[in-house]
């Protein structure tokens, strides 16, 4: 949906920022790496960005674990990538008006979250913003170096609209209203990490940590018993950070998904305005609340990607009322002159705590 460094943490952070913009580090500090139990890890390369899988040493093939892996994220690409004109997804964006199409479960469930998080957000989180993330230069149809002009966004803005998608859940089908445009790159690779962590743990992989496109997804421990350590490093509006890296916090991710959303990595600038890449769909523009990243938390995948994204969009205020209200452990990083400033929910403080 969308280079290696010398370092395994220097390459999930470059995977993590063509996606979301805000570092996360996986700590590679793992006690009792050389004895028995091992923590085995496999990687690559899916979706235009990276992933990897640590788990705890058990009697699975190595080679069965990664083509398994594999297997699921090419299924996730092959229904829910904007970046291939074949995909189910992009199938359905070019259809024609009122027609019905059947899609797979997978791809059904994925639209089916994206709609309910939009519903509960009213619209601050809305999968049908394709049309307005391509008009930005930030989709499949290719970059651009200056904002568009206000009739071309209001042009888009009436091809948006959550409520234009129409599912029929006893067929497994969605209407192409005219024009619709579903962009799931906010929520897809959550539910990467979900299908990947279903098949470790139908294989008996109960101690795992999983990254696709700098979201992650926790079970279990470490050999030595503690949890998966991860790392979040403050925004940087260069390329500076790609080589020593300095987290701010350290969290542990047990029997938890992260997902993360930021605007410092895809972005351009014009007249001395920044326009990045996220999209306030209500307005058509790219945000402009002064929010720079966002970390949410959720035991799903399906769930902490998108939420990431929808706090980020509802801004600091509402985006922390929101999450509270919840039960949400969320971070948010804001700009302020030129710095930045931390504001996180309860929930958040208490993982901070433990």
């Amino acid at each position: 949906m969308r280079h290696a460094h010398t370092s395994l943490a220097a390459r999930r952070v470059s995977g993590a920022r063509v996606r979301t913009g805000i570092g996360l580090i996986l700590s590679v500090v793992l006690a009792g790496c050389s004895a028995s139990p091992r923590v085995l890890l496999f990687e690559g390369e899916s979706m235009g960005s990276t992933w990897a899988v640590r788990c705890v040493d058990h009697e699975s093939s190595r080679a069965d674990i990664r083509a398994a892996v594999e297997q699921r994220l090419a299924l996730v690409d092959r229904q829910m990538s904007t970046w291939k004109s074949d995909s189910d997804l992009s199938r359905f964006n070019a259809a024609a008006a009122g027609t019905w199409h059947r899609w797979p479960p997978e791809l059904f469930k994925v639209v089916e979250a994206a709609l309910k998080l939009a519903a509960d957000t009213d619209g601050a989180y809305d999968p049908t913003v394709g049309p307005l993330v391509d008009l930005w230069g930030f989709g499949a149809a290719g970059m651009r170096r200056e904002p568009p002009d206000a009739m071309s966004v209001e042009a888009m803005r009436a091809r948006t609209g959550w409520q234009r998608v129409q599912l029929d859940p006893a067929q497994q089908r969605a209407l192409q209203s005219g024009g619709t445009h579903l962009d799931l790159s906010s929520i897809a690779p959550g539910f990467a990490l979900d299908l990947i962590g279903e098949y470790l743990e139908s294989r008996g992989i109960t101690n795992y940590l999983v990254e696709v496109g700098g979201e992650l997804r926790g079970r279990g421990s470490k050999p030595d018993g503690s949890d998966w350590q991860v790392a979040i490093q403050h925004p940087v509006d260069n390329d500076s950070a790609d080589g020593s890296i300095t987290p701010e916090h350290v969290i542990g991710l047990r029997n938890a998904s992260l997902g993360s959303s930021g605007d410092y990595r895809h972005f351009f600038e014009d007249q001395g305005r920044r326009y990045a890449h996220r999209i306030d769909p209500r307005t058509g523009y790219p945000l402009d609340n002064g929010v720079a990243s966002v970390t949410a938390l959720s035991e799903q995948g399906i769930d902490a990607d998108p939420m990431a994204t929808a706090l980020s969009v509802l801004g600091a205020e509402a985006g922390i009322d929101f999450a509270r209200r919840r039960n949400i452990a969320a971070l948010f990083i804001v700009r302020r002159g030129d710095g930045f400033e931390e504001r996180m929910t309860p929930a958040f403080a208490a993982l901070l705590a433990r």
